[in-house]
């Protein structure tokens, strides 16, 4: 017996010779697995794993591309002995999916997008998760809602980049007061009088939700490839959307169904057509521009439904930065991620075209409080339907909702109810 314990430890100590020697990674260091194992799992690694020739493609919404150049290059400036190649290209967020799953190999390695889409991106496997090591810093960095809507299923997925992929009310203070500006009624009339347009993009899903949205109807995510909604009472809808339709058609020379990008264009002079409308931050800058100091921002205005004043409800995301799970150099896409969303970056954007960061630090500084447009979306943000886990099939009868609601001859209740009911079966079925 005292010569098979001794034989015993003998090939125990044996094993663990062998296995420090060994190690439990054979990988050179030269390859990306290498790291993207050792970042996954939240342990301290190199995320260059001995690579000194780096290239990486990056996309940028076209409104940052010349922003995210330069933080591109503040970020190679910090690794001065690796030879760091990164090619800045524009690419709308609204496209980043299609064009990841149309040919992913030759796709960016770093990507922005905003939040609706990233279901679809996970469902492909063309996004990797945020790895270990930088999520904690990630989570207290950012407000959670922004790192909420980026986690599905305890993992999160990508690196928030604004907190303000929403609308609010834009105005032309000499024509709208801020007091006419809390109701859309008091809206329509100023803009009445004074011969201007109010200008909603009443056929675009991502404006219209605003009608169901404001009775009580909010979404509740994907279930077996369907799009879930609330429990909501159908005849407090119903009456809502009926009292949008009324407005539209008894303020129908002044309500105008167009893009947003028509509301700076009828604002560049005194001469402009557009009093008011409803906009997003990515528009604010040219905005500001055409109206000055009578630029006014605010939360959307109440709409009276039934005699009561209902706050609108809107649909509000946020942009993420995510890398491409095929990317050559994961590791270092991961950390250019990371740096292109920190707090400066946030701050930069805010400062320069007017997004708003989720960053925490970045939304109390002082640069981002003094933007009339970033505050009024946020403080929109209260009062919105977050815009996460959302069907593909959602957008188009959305917005044949709303030009329904624009358009059409009829807009009593049973016709209205018959709308949001078809409206509904259409997106579960598309």
């Amino acid at each position: 017996m005292k010569k098979f314990i001794a034989l015993l430890l003998a090939v125990l100590m044996m094993a663990s010779v062998l296995a420090a020697c060994g190690g439990g990674n054979t990988n050179s260091g030269t390859s990306s697995d290498a790291g993207s194992d050792s970042g996954k799992s939240g342990q301290a690694s190199d995320p260059f794993a001995g690579q000194t020739d780096i290239q990486l493609k990056v996309w940028a919404d076209t409104k940052v591309t010349a922003l995210t150049e330069e933080l591109c290059n503040k970020f190679k400036e910090q690794y001065p002995d690796k030879n760091i190649q990164i090619e800045v290209v524009a690419q709308g967020e609204n496209d980043v999916t299609s064009q990841l799953l149309n040919d992913p190999e030759t796709a960016a390695d770093v990507f922005s997008f905003p939040s609706d889409q990233l279901t679809n991106l996970t469902t492909a496997k063309v996004i990797a998760e945020v790895f270990d090591e930088y999520r904690a810093d990630v989570e207290s960095r950012n407000s959670e809602s922004s790192v909420k809507a980026a986690t599905l299923d305890g993992q999160l997925w990508a690196f928030p980049e604004t907190g303000d992929n929403g609308y609010y009310l834009v105005y032309d203070k000499r024509v709208v007061s801020d007091e006419d500006a809390k109701t859309l009624e008091g809206i329509l009339e100023a803009c009445r009088k004074a011969g201007k347009k109010f200008i909603m993009d009443a056929g675009n899903g991502f404006y219209s939700c605003v009608f169901p949205f404001t009775g009580g109807m909010k979404l509740e995510g994907i279930k077996d490839d369907v799009q879930q909604f609330n429990d909501y009472n159908e005849d407090e809808v119903v009456a809502t959307m009926e009292a949008f339709a009324t407005l539209m058609h008894e303020y129908s020379d002044v309500f105008e169904s167009n893009s947003d990008n028509k509301i700076a264009s009828g604002m560049d002079s005194a001469a402009g057509t557009c009093a008011a409308g409803i906009d997003g931050t990515w528009n604010a800058a040219a905005v500001e521009q055409a109206l000055g100091e009578n630029f006014g921002a605010a939360k959307l205005p109440t709409i009276k439904v039934n005699g009561e004043d209902k706050q609108m409800i809107s649909l509000h995301g946020y942009k993420y930065i995510g890398v491409k799970e095929q990317s050559k150099f994961l590791e270092v896409a991961e950390l250019l991620a990371d740096f292109l969303t920190n707090e400066e970056a946030q701050i930069k954007r805010a400062e320069e075209v007017s997004w708003g960061p989720c960053n925490i630090k970045a939304a109390e500084s002082e640069v981002v409080t003094k933007k009339p447009a970033v505050a009024a979306v946020l403080a929109q943000a209260e009062f919105s339907v977050p815009q996460v886990n959302m069907a593909a099939t959602f957008w188009t009868p959305m917005a044949n909702l709303g030009n329904e609601l624009y358009k059409g001859d009829k807009y009593d209740t049973e016709t209205i109810r018959t709308l949001l009911q078809k409206t509904v079966a259409n997106i579960k079925d598309e």
